[in-house]
């Protein structure tokens, strides 16, 4: 008789916060969660290794990702440099008839490379001014550059009819006394072993500043570098390869739908880390194509935006039970497909036009300006999205022992990759993230292979271990266990973590209100 009135009076209560519950988590089916043994995921799921690792068993896999990681960057530290560097002083070029003022100006520059080999890959060609500016002032001022084209083939120089030179826009940016690296030409690809260019200056105007030295450079790629790369990338796909079909042959004896949502995302992520490795990168040097290049830059791009992609999934499908794709996935893909289409067309569209054009820089192109807004926009709301979503389940899950485990693991990791990958990028560009291309500021300081070794290292070495850490235990002999997180976790210790009962893991998630607040 004396729990009536207090069912009674307790209705109102619980109407107008269940109200509130489902106005406040527009983002969640189910309203915030906390350790009672009421809450239960409502899905059946296989049981991920993760949850047998004890505290120990956890570091040693944590330490393994951070010992082959570094290892790799040891690895790449002793290894080669990214590029070779040929310096001309352009008054080597000059004829006696010619003033150093009106040749340094105007030219013409007959600059000849050394021999190229197919592992070269690519070639750029820069100048520097350096001036007599006695005010220190700063200033920028636009010449056109005129380029002729010549391949050596057979012992002899002749014309490349290929391309369609044409005069380019070229901007002189000084401080002081010195001036701002430009580029003139690009090659992205080497038909020839040597090559010749004849340059001609127009437009610069040397009566406000006196300049004293002229500078090309020649860079291409170090054939040492591209040997290396050439066989960590296979040593990689290797690897990836072998966990792949290992990962595919304990998922594939149980029906897809009790695998958890990491599982179904690790199934996705190994075969596109396959293709992240290319098994036809080598292609590049055997065929006279630019589509393996291209093929290069559309696996790459789907691979990271794929990552990206489960990243976010992963956080909000931890709170959310409908994942249907109208409402879970659409919004997501929204936001990832400006940056993917943003990196494949910008891959291709600087491929084609300097195939066409070598003296093309996308840099002074209209539409350019396009591209990298809605680039940046695209990362500015994906990083917002990010920590939304990884604020929302820390708050409503970190209590919940097995939800808790499943957040650790993969913020871990994920704040570790996401860190490497921006010191790495603002090491090699600053914060020019979508710049041409790593060679195309001679200020950058990519002298060895540990960056390449860095990142690709990282990827492989990362979806490696979560595969292994969300790779299924259970033989197909044993029952699918509800994925059961919040069950008696406060009798369970950290050493040894173990499922509910089934009867206690048919209870729903979200019970009646008055289910059981009425105690």
């Amino acid at each position: 008789m004396t729990d009536f009135p207090n069912i009674k009076l307790n209705l109102p209560h619980n109407r107008f916060k269940n109200s509130l519950t489902q106005i406040s988590d527009f983002f969640s089916e189910f309203g915030p969660l906390s350790p009672a043994v009421q809450h239960d995921r409502p899905e059946r799921s296989l049981h991920m290794r993760l949850y047998s690792l004890n505290k120990r068993s956890f570091f040693l896999v944590i330490m393994a990702f951070f010992v082959c990681f570094l290892l790799a960057v040891f690895i790449g530290i002793a290894g080669p440099e990214i590029t070779l560097v040929k310096e001309i002083d352009a008054m080597k070029l000059s004829d006696s008839n010619i003033t150093q003022d009106n040749f340094l100006t105007h030219g013409p520059f007959k600059v000849q490379s050394g021999y190229l080999s197919t592992y070269a890959r690519q070639l750029w060609l820069f100048s520097k001014y350096q001036i007599e500016n006695t005010e220190n002032e700063i200033f920028d001022t636009s010449f056109l550059v005129s380029v002729q084209l010549k391949g050596l083939n057979n012992l002899k120089f002749k014309n490349i009819n290929k391309y369609q030179l044409r005069n380019r826009t070229r901007h002189l940016k000084c401080k002081g006394n010195i001036c701002e690296d430009f580029t003139v030409v690009h090659l992205g690809w080497l038909d020839y072993s040597h090559y010749q260019f004849l340059i001609n200056f127009y437009g610069l105007n040397s009566n406000r500043y006196s300049i004293t030295k002229l500078t090309f450079y020649i860079k291409t790629f170090n054939p040492a570098f591209t040997s290396l790369e050439i066989s960590f990338r296979l040593i990689f796909l290797f690897f990836a390869f072998i966990v792949t079909i290992w990962y595919y042959t304990l998922l594939r004896k149980h029906p897809s739908t009790n695998w958890s949502i990491e599982q179904k995302f690790t199934y996705y992520l190994l075969p596109l880390l396959i293709l992240y490795d290319n098994p036809l990168f080598p292609l590049m040097f055997l065929v006279d194509s630019w589509f393996v290049g291209m093929l290069d830059a559309l696996f790459q791009s789907t691979f990271l935006c794929t990552l990206l992609l489960f990243w976010i999934s992963i956080y909000h499908a931890l709170r959310q039970n409908e994942r249907k794709f109208l409402t879970f996935y659409f919004p997501k893909l929204l936001i990832l497909f400006p940056i993917w289409l943003c990196a494949v067309v910008l891959a291709i569209w600087e491929k084609l036009d300097e195939l066409r054009d070598p003296t093309w820089i996308h840099f002074y192109d209209g539409n350019y300006s396009g591209f990298i807004t809605s680039f940046y926009v695209s990362i500015i709301l994906y990083a917002m999205y990010l920590i939304f979503l990884m604020f929302s389940a820390y708050s409503d899950l970190r209590s919940m022992h097995y939800f808790d485990m499943r957040l650790k693991f993969l913020s871990l990791l994920m704040i570790f990759v996401i860190s490497i990958t921006v010191i790495s990028t603002m090491s090699r560009f600053g914060f020019g993230i979508v710049e041409d291309n790593f060679v195309g500021q001679l200020a950058t300081n990519y002298k060895s292979s540990a960056h390449f070794m860095c990142f690709y290292g990282m990827l492989n070495f990362y979806v490696i271990t979560i595969t292994y850490v969300y790779s299924p235990i259970l033989t197909s002999s044993e029952p699918v266990r509800k994925d059961n997180p919040a069950f008696s976790m406060i009798n369970d210790s950290d050493e040894e973590v173990v499922y509910a009962s089934e009867e206690d893991s048919r209870r729903p998630l979200n019970g009646k209100a008055n289910e059981y607040d009425s105690d």
